[in-house]
């Protein structure tokens, strides 16, 4: 199955744990709590507002050190967090901006972000870093597989291309935030979920 990965928005919203969880509900597997502005008590009161059965489901940007208290399934690897904390056992995930990051760290990662596939919706100016021969070439030599993501300008009218080069799944962040309302994100999120099982068929 393709995977199906929601980021956060990078500020705490007021109803975030409600909109969340629609995002889970809706057929999400996986909610990346990226909050680089933070501090660790406030994701750590953001995840004390979730129902403990969706915690499995979340993967921490920062405040590492939150995901054992919380029970919390998977931890996310950056720039600003290179390595897993000692003893971590969960789910490791990183964030790639090259194909050479990529097939360097892909055999300690469970899957890997590859950013930005297309023009970001979310940041200004960030542009895809990549041509369509570049991301083909890469899947031919299978660097780019089913434990790598494609994030970056994400939307369900791009879903079936991604997939067609070759990556495991598709991470969504500005078509979802820019309209931070639970019918958008559950209509979104049923719309590219609905792309991702006719793939798989």
């Amino acid at each position: 199955m393709k995977k199906l990965i929601v980021i956060s928005h990078p500020e705490i919203l007021p109803n975030e744990p409600e909109l969340l969880v629609t995002a889970l509900d809706a057929g999400t597997h996986y909610v990346h709590l990226r909050k680089p502005n933070a501090d660790a008590q406030a994701i750590a009161n953001l995840l004390s507002r979730l129902p403990a059965q969706y915690l499995p489901q979340i993967v921490l940007h920062d405040a590492h050190h939150l995901a054992t208290e919380y029970a919390i399934g998977g931890i996310h690897l950056n720039s600003r967090h290179p390595d897993a904390p000692a003893m971590w056992q969960g789910r490791v995930s990183r964030s790639c901006h090259t194909i050479e990051e990529i097939a360097a760290h892909k055999s300690n990662c469970h899957y890997q972000f590859l950013s930005p596939v297309y023009n970001s919706i979310s940041k200004s100016g960030y542009r895809s870093s990549f041509t369509t021969e570049q991301l083909l070439d890469a899947r031919n030599k299978r660097i780019i597989d089913d434990s790598v993501v494609a994030l970056g300008g994400i939307t369900p009218d791009n879903v079936t291309s991604a997939l067609s080069l070759g990556f495991g799944g598709v991470a969504l962040l500005g078509c979802l935030w820019c309209n931070p309302n639970a019918e958008h994100i559950k209509q979104t999120i049923t719309e590219i979920k609905t792309k991702l099982l006719c793939y798989n068929s």
